[in-house]
């Protein structure tokens, strides 16, 4: 019969779910990493003026979410950038915010209820589009039985040959071994986007042709006319998808 041996015990690694959700349950830490949804890489004073806290706190942040590995650090000089880990991190970013309730923040002027509605609209969400925008292309493409749900979502014959007419390099496993079709749950329509390297391809199609445009620091994209009449003549999107919403509140349940 055997017996456990104490002098010879061994140890078992299993994720650490609850160390996760400490990282994010700090609000600041939790705005910085939605800030950071924006796919670029940020210095640690312009995330403090984007989270309104001092630099020092947003050092001692930063170096939590790092270590804990959501963000990845570089330097340059004496310069210290950070971005999320990975398109992963983001998707799992954008999942939770999906799931989590909704609070109450006030609006404080015209501009900043414009811009709650360009970012209900359309975003990125690390390297693909989200939003309404998002959520309309991926209802598109289905319908038109460019992407099909066979255990899980997968891109058709139909939808390569579509890409490939449209110049979007259909980006197939990568050596990083990243999805080729995903999803996100979009947290404010609570729906699914497109992502994986299908929906990051098309986003950088978007941007290589004028369709959208992002300004620096900002994960609000806008729509161009250009944009407008791509969408319409490829996907045949309604103008409720290419125009922001006059209004901007999250659907409840």
């Amino acid at each position: 019969m055997n017996r456990w041996d104490a002098d010879n015990e061994s140890v078992a690694e299993t994720p650490d779910l609850a160390a996760l959700a400490a990282l994010l349950a700090d609000r600041t830490r939790a705005a910085i990493c939605m800030a950071l949804l924006d796919g670029g890489a940020w210095t640690a004073g312009e995330l403090a003026e984007y989270a309104a806290v001092a630099p020092s706190t947003t050092t001692e942040h930063l170096n939590l979410l790092v270590s804990g590995g959501l963000l990845a650090e570089e330097r340059q000089g004496r310069r210290r950038y950070v971005r999320l880990a990975g398109p992963d991190t983001a998707e799992t970013l954008e999942n939770l915010a999906g799931l989590a309730p909704y609070r109450q923040v006030p609006i404080r002027s015209l501009a900043e209820a414009n811009q709650r509605r360009a970012l209900h609209h359309a975003r990125t969400c690390y390297d693909h589009i989200a939003g309404a925008l998002g959520v309309a292309i991926l209802a598109a493409m289905t319908e038109r039985g460019l992407l099909a749900r066979d255990y899980g979502l997968v891109l058709t014959g139909a939808g390569a040959q579509w890409l490939t007419a449209l110049g979007v390099p259909d980006a197939g496993p990568s050596a990083a071994h990243r999805a080729h079709v995903r999803t996100c749950l979009d947290w404010t329509v609570r729906r699914q986007h497109l992502s994986g390297a299908v929906g990051a391809a098309l986003y950088r199609h978007a941007l290589d042709r004028g369709w959208i445009v992002k300004a620096h620091a900002t994960r609000i994209l806008t729509l161009t006319e250009t944009g407008r009449a791509a969408f319409r003549a490829q996907l045949a999107l309604p103008d409720a998808a290419l125009f922001p919403s006059l209004t901007f509140s999250p659907p409840r349940g």
